[in-house]
């Protein structure tokens, strides 16, 4: 019973557990004001990090619901310690360890605790005198601020189920009987007991024999979308391929799918063809014969022109060479859908563009390759379409555009795709800061 006052009120003592009664019962109140459900001030750490979110100071609430969770760890190390240790000796050694670390652990939570309340007297519009009354008698301001009908916040923690709904537009992508359709509509991830919204409404279709460039700034969300694409990380999406649904037939699928990431894995003790033959024996139907195996590795060499050295190590082997194995080893299959991440990081012009256009010659058999690349004007004349990220005001990476190379320029008002790329980037980053209004034309010309 005692470690349980502990873990819920952070000690034992009667004074201890009747403050923390008192600030649960006040915070309930603050946080509904600031449009947070109520119960999560029943949640030790989770509290202080909401709290933290309702005074405006959400990455201060991280470090002080770490720094609780730690705190309540010590106490009931201490108290276990106390209950179960075998000698005085023991004891007295091993509570001052972990008293000297709760201290220290103590002095930080003060400081962030101290930037937390100070967001909270911004918040409420209040004199800085309560910041004091906060730090060591929380419950008096608690009780005061939550339930008394004069103290409301300036602004509410923004509702993320209101949030969700909002992200669900009513739009949706014609299904493409041979191509790849993406109705996504919202894909989030949960950091420190909130959702956060990566991606929301990308509606597109893709039809085969299509190379496709996707494009956009630091963070927008092109990987989090292809991851989401391919089936990797699913989202709250429809996702069919050839008309059939990506994610409810996923495991009969998934090779129809070839995914290059930027960094390979491959094994450098391996020639190149027993590398490919590995890679065969993986995708591969189990009832193809061997020597259809074999075929299928000597014609992907043949793509890539790895054949002249097919008993190469792989760790001989030049950047260039190396990348080819490696989307070779994807292409073994046969996929539908080719996506690569950067295929030709590290490599100089001339081989990047050689790469590029034995991409171009797979789509040209009826593939779609989606590519991202950090040097696009270089290869752009090979690509089709194109696919530009955005992240919106709220930060969520958006639709900003998709269609032909040429329409983007017009769309854009650009003439290469890095000036396209630098009118949606942040100011702060060097960009013009017009994500906002291309994510809203495109919209305007999607539902036209």
């Amino acid at each position: 019973m005692e470690l349980v006052l502990i873990i819920l009120f952070g000690g034992k003592s009667w004074y201890t557990v009747a403050m923390s009664a008192l600030y649960i019962v006040g915070l309930y109140g603050l946080l509904k004001k600031s449009g947070v459900p109520g119960w999560w001030a029943l949640i030790p750490c989770a509290r202080e990090y909401m709290l933290a979110c309702c005074a405006g100071r959400e990455p201060e609430g991280r470090v002080t619901s770490l720094t609780s969770f730690f705190i309540i760890v010590l106490d009931a190390g201490i108290y276990l310690t106390g209950v179960y240790g075998a000698d005085w000796e023991t004891i007295i050694g091993a509570v001052g360890t972990l008293a000297v670390l709760e201290v220290a652990l103590e002095l930080i939570l003060l400081i962030y605790t101290l930037r937390v309340c100070g967001g909270l007297v911004e918040v409420y519009g209040e004199k800085r005198r309560w910041l004091w009354l906060w730090v060591f008698a929380d419950f008096i301001p608690a009780l005061i601020w939550g339930w008394g009908k004069k103290y409301q916040p300036a602004w509410k923690v923004e509702d993320i189920r209101r949030e969700l709904r909002a992200a669900t537009s009513s739009g949706t992508a014609e299904v493409l009987e041979d191509g790849l359709t993406v109705n996504l509509r919202v894909r989030t991830v949960t950091e420190f007991f909130r959702k956060k919204i990566l991606l929301r409404d990308i509606h597109l279709s893709i039809p085969p024999g299509r190379m496709v460039l996707l494009l956009g700034g630091s963070g927008a969300g092109k990987t989090v979308f292809l991851n989401a694409v391919s089936g990797y990380e699913k989202a709250d999406a429809t996702v069919q391929l050839g008309g059939r649904d990506m994610y409810r037939e996923y495991k009969k699928l998934q090779y129809q799918v070839g995914y290059a990431p930027q960094q390979d894995t491959l094994r450098g003790k391996d020639t190149i063809y027993n590398t490919l033959m590995d890679a065969a024996r993986l995708r591969l139907p189990k009832d193809v014969l061997p020597s259809e195996r074999r075929d299928r590795v000597d014609e992907v060499m043949d793509i890539f022109g790895l054949t002249p050295s097919r008993t190469h190590l792989v760790e001989k082997l030049s950047g260039g060479q190396r990348k080819r194995v490696s989307i070779a080893a994807e292409l073994i299959s046969n996929p539908t859908l080719f996506i690569l991440d950067e295929p030709d990081s590290g490599l100089d012009g001339v081989m990047a563009r050689e790469l590029m256009e034995e991409l171009r010659q797979i789509a040209d058999t009826g593939k779609i390759v989606i590519v991202i690349t950090h040097t696009p004007d270089r290869v752009v004349d090979l690509f089709d379409d194109v696919i530009v990220l955005a992240k919106d005001e709220k930060r969520v990476g958006r639709l900003a555009f998709y269609g032909p190379i040429d329409d983007a320029r017009a769309f854009f008002g650009k003439t290469s795709m890095e000036e396209i790329v630098k009118s949606i980037n942040a100011p702060a980053v060097g960009g013009e800061g017009r994500a906002d209004e291309f994510i809203g034309r495109f919209m305007e010309v999607q539902h036209a």
